[in-house]
């Protein structure tokens, strides 16, 4: 099992006060720390708070797929009254720290931008996009990271507007892209769509929002439903409260306090994609199975989740037969409300669950993989002017399991005319602008088999020096509804609160097609 660092933040030896109002009405911000011996200006202060942080290595762990905050393990300076241990004399001193944040159009124009730590310029934003449009002819053009004169670029494009985040740190550039990402979903969170007209429209809110989800360039939250507990679209109504947001200062920040529903229930689906290609010799070269646990919840207050598998690793340690019961699980990741301690110590998934939908926990599975509809086809020209097409696909899971929505996708010459088609079930249509056969069955159960005949005509002249067609491969999409390829199984779904509510827990499994592509034609 292959596992991925787990990274998250520790805060810093000083507390910050919210604003109060003093008594003229002006509002003054108080702040207090841990060691209040020497007496220096607001600026000097917050400058020593950041020198006094640098970036403790961490042990791989699991890895938290969603989590609510990409930034690192931080503790403070174990000798903060040294100036030359400055976080900008250590190369990783001040690891996944952001000097700026910047929003760009197609063109490059800054729309937004963010400095964090004073230490780069508007004008990197140029620069950058120089720098990018050299790389359009690279064959690493594609690399979402940018370095030039000291200053490193990291970037994503979405729609319309590039996300691009500037740093003269030696900064750990995966966490500041998923970084990104969640900013994406943050702001299509707020304006449905992120483009260049909803940032412009919204540039009040979205300052705001730069201003929450980072300090100092330190990634801080990214759940969108809890920024949106303190921002809203009018945010500047908000009146000034004495006590922050629950989910800011709650342990359980992806989750909020005072949920109530009249019915408490939770969905699981178990869903698996079947991923497998096949040569022209019909050998299976590539096969694999991505399962995920997709949840939704609708409960009341703060519960406690235990969920049970068919784990091969707990079985054998309740001393349980394994022998056809258990599967061994590769490739974990969990979301961020799994307790990762218990589930290292017993295996048992143990978690507060957000509320809504989200992925508890995704997985793959690198068996060979048998196919579960298998095609055969065979081609016959005649005379240049006519082609003949046979195909026989035929299903080979149990006999109680049932594939809904079959589609079969048979490649033909791209001057192909005058189809005939005869199926002996479902239904078949030609699709000329993808120069395919599309076959579709909407029931085909288990060992079952079944045909399809094609005639098609071509041109009678064709072009002595015309290159021969590439072969593009015959694509299978299904759905197998209560059954899975890796067989497993939940065992059981527990449901805890203090008010001590009945909830109903719900499972249902299923497996779909992914990347399955069989080259025989």
């Amino acid at each position: 099992m292959s596992f991925m660092q787990h990274v998250h933040l520790i805060s810093p030896p000083f507390q910050f006060q919210r604003e109060s109002p003093n008594k003229n009405g002006s509002k003054t911000t108080k702040k207090k720390f841990q060691d209040p011996e020497t007496e220096i200006s607001p600026a000097q202060e917050e400058e020593q708070i950041h020198r006094k942080l640098f970036v403790k290595q961490t042990k791989p762990n699991h890895f938290n797929s969603n989590s609510s905050c990409c930034s690192f393990d931080l503790q403070p300076d174990q000798s903060p009254n040294s100036p030359e241990k400055s976080d900008r004399d250590s190369p990783t001193g001040m690891a996944g720290a952001a000097s700026a944040l910047f929003l760009l159009d197609i063109k490059g124009r800054v729309l937004i931008w963010r400095d964090y730590r004073g230490d780069v310029t508007a004008s990197q934003a140029e620069r950058f996009f120089t720098k990018l449009i050299e790389k359009e002819g690279d064959q690493q053009s594609q690399d979402p990271v940018v370095y030039d004169n000291g200053v490193t670029y990291m970037f994503v494009q979405h729609s319309n507007v590039y996300l691009m985040i500037a740093s003269r740190q030696n900064c750990n550039a995966a966490s500041l892209l998923l970084f990104l990402h969640r900013l994406v979903d943050v702001f299509k969170h707020y304006f449905e769509e992120l483009e260049e007209e909803s940032l412009r429209d919204n540039f009040v809110v979205v300052y705001e929002l730069l201003d929450e989800i980072m300090d100092f360039g330190f990634p801080q939250f990214t759940e969108a439903k809890i920024l949106s507990e303190f921002i809203k679209t009018d945010a500047y109504r908000m009146e000034v409260t004495q006590r922050p947001p629950m989910a800011v200062t709650n342990a359980v920040s992806w989750r909020s306090e005072g949920i109530r529903y009249k019915k408490n229930e939770v969905f699981l689906d178990v869903v698996e994609s079947v991923n497998i290609l096949v040569n022209s010799n019909g050998q299976i070269i590539r096969s694999d199975v991505v399962g995920a646990l997709k949840m939704r919840t609708y409960l009341s207050g703060m519960p406690e989740c235990k969920l049970g598998l068919n784990d091969r690793v707990l079985l054998e340690a309740q001393g349980r037969a394994t022998k056809g019961k258990a599967i061994d699980l590769d490739d974990t990741k969990f979301h961020q409300c799994v307790r990762l301690a218990r589930f290292e110590n017993d295996r048992t998934i143990s978690f507060i669950p957000p509320d809504g939908s989200f992925d508890l926990m995704t997985y793959r599975l690198s068996t060979q993989v048998k196919p579960l509809i298998w095609v055969e086809a065979q081609v016959e020209r005649h005379s240049r002017s006519r082609i003949e097409i046979t195909v026989k696909a035929r299903s080979q899971f149990k006999e109680r399991s049932t594939a809904t929505n079959v589609e079969i996708e048979l490649p033909v010459p791209s001057d192909s005319t005058n189809p005939n088609v005869r199926t002996s079930m479902g239904s078949a249509a030609y699709a000329p602008e993808s120069d395919a056969l599309v076959w579709k069955i909407k029931s085909f159960p288990g060992n079952k088999e079944y045909m399809l005949r094609a005639e098609f005509s071509l041109p009678s002249i064709t072009a002595e020096d015309a290159a021969p067609e590439r072969k593009a491969p015959i694509r299978v999409k299904f759905e197998i509804p209560y059954f899975t390829v890796s067989g497993i199984q939940v065992r059981y779904l527990k449901i805890i609160e203090k008010s001590g509510y009945q909830a109903l827990p719900w499972v249902r499994y299923i497996t779909m097609a992914g990347e399955y592509e069989l080259r025989l034609i």
